[in-house]
């Protein structure tokens, strides 16, 4: 049984045996899904905490397999490769308030615009980003005040932004069961050839062959799958060949240089369906994975989620608890009652596309603000759409923030096409926000948060489901308090 069911969150314990089928019944869900597949398709979550291009993940997988293919690389390999590749990223969402906290400003943008930069030295463009992104709504005299105090401190932030990211990175990876090859080729992505990156400073062919594959590939996908100056796959291996000897090994800066001239590199990612393509290149082919394997790995992305902000770092996991006693309090089958806990850690993958600046806001949201975060619901259906399985799981986590009287969002649903599990998770939802402490106000206590949640039912929220989280509170409170 996962440790996550067995945690107590915002005041509600829901025992193990009441959350999940046994652990006999676990591959019995119906559900066949490659490994592959699903994190080919939660790659996009991983995209948008980076505010890269979406695919950037899977574009990635392809220039590093041509480049392992033109190596040599046994299958073995490759296949760790493939599956870091994919997951590169997952560990950024733990850096992300720091680096809002650190600038001042949206940390999606400053991620984005730094990894166009040599940071290891003194550039315009270093100082062009940092004016963008530094205490945008400060005067001159206190933004100027921020960029020097960021450049003094470069490099120990530099240090403290990557350890968090690859640390978080390759302990989600072993989490998953992937290989030690491949988590450390995670953690080691920054490491720079010349001893400058970090988080080891390691130095030339001590840096593992799999984290120099990915770093060239990441490079070619930032530049090349943007357009406008200095950008685009001719500027990336310009750029590649300019760091030669000093971020990236001389010997793959020629065979990617190689590549270039001959056309490859384009024709690696001019593909027409760029994650069909990744899927079908798996170098091992997978088996399907077990029930329990799938709730892994939804567990893995609810950390990720939850690591995007300090105020949410249980969310996922307390609207879980909540979902899915709930769920069995009103009867359902423990295949569905698998379904719900799966939608309930998987409903925020869409908030990974959300500024910190907005997420950690202590002041009231202006509209554009609260437009972008009403737009998480519906990425989170999208990504988990693309999951074969996952189609009627990807609609209740999308529909998370929908109202029975049509005033929710992002689609103004009404009471006839929200399911029961979709107001299950709507009710969960709401009892965990307000149970969790926010930027501008502290968490509340149970009795509060009922009598809050009351004023809106049965207009918005469904009064059975209320009535069921009720019920579980006070079973649950009684021998807490006794």
């Amino acid at each position: 049984m996962s440790a996550l069911v067995e945690n107590r969150v915002s005041g509600l314990c829901v025992a193990g045996p009441r959350l999940l089928p046994s652990a006999g019944a676990q591959s019995q869900d119906g559900l066949q899904i490659p490994l592959r597949e699903i994190l080919s398709a939660l790659s996009y979550a991983l995209d948008l905490t980076e505010g890269a291009v979406p695919g950037h993940a899977l574009r990635c997988c392809l220039y590093g397999l041509r480049i392992a293919g033109e190596l040599g690389l046994p299958t073995e390999m490759c296949a760790d490769l493939y599956y870091a590749l994919l997951l590169k990223d997952v560990g950024c969402s733990s850096n992300s308030a720091r680096m809002c906290l650190l600038i001042g400003g949206d940390d999606r943008q400053m991620k984005h615009d730094v990894k166009f930069l040599d940071w290891t030295r003194p550039s315009v463009g270093a100082v062009q980003a940092l004016w963008r992104q530094a205490l945008p709504q400060a005067g001159a005299t206190e933004r100027i005040g921020r960029i020097l105090k960021l450049a003094a401190e470069q490099h120990r932030n530099n240090r403290e932004m990557i350890e968090l990211r690859c640390d978080r990175g390759a302990s989600i990876a072993r989490k998953i069961g992937l290989s030690a090859r491949t988590a450390e080729a995670i953690q080691l992505l920054d490491e720079h050839w010349d001893g400058s990156g970090y988080p080891q400073r390691l130095r030339g062919a001590a840096i593992p062959m799999l984290a120099r594959i990915m770093a060239v590939a990441q490079h070619l996908d930032v530049f090349g799958s943007e357009t406008g100056p200095g950008r685009g796959l001719d500027a990336a291996v310009k750029e590649l060949e300019e760091r030669s000897g000093r971020w990236f090994d001389p010997e793959l800066v020629r065979l990617v240089s190689g590549l270039h001239r001959r056309g490859e590199l384009a024709r690696a990612v001019a593909v027409q369906n760029l994650r069909a393509t990744v899927v079908e290149l798996e170098p091992e082919a997978g088996k399907a994975l077990a029930a329990a394997d799938i709730d892994l790995i939804c567990e893995a992305f609810a950390e990720v989620v939850d690591a995007k902000s300090s105020f949410t770092y249980t969310h996922s996991v307390g609207v879980t608890h909540a979902a899915v006693g709930i769920a069995a309090e009103m009867g359902f089958r423990p295949e569905r009652v698998r379904r719900m806990y799966r939608a309930s850690l998987l409903h925020d993958v869409g908030k990974l596309s959300v500024p910190n600046t907005i997420l950690d806001k202590q002041g009231k949201l202006t509209a554009e603000e609260f437009g972008i975060i009403k737009g998480h619901s519906r990425l989170t259906e999208e990504i988990l759409g693309r999951i074969s399985h996952f189609g009627v799981m990807a609609q209740i986590a999308g529909q998370h923030h929908e109202k029975l009287d049509g005033s929710g969002y992002p689609f103004g649903l009404t009471a006839g096409d929200l399911s029961l599990d979709s107001r299950i998770l709507t009710v969960a939802d709401i009892y965990g926000a307000l149970s969790e402490e926010r930027p501008y106000r502290k968490a509340l206590e149970t009795a509060q948060v009922i009598e809050i949640m009351k004023q809106d039912v049965p207009a918005k929220l469904d009064a059975d489901c209320f009535e069921a989280l009720v019920r579980v509170l006070h079973r649950q409170s009684t021998p807490l308090a006794g």
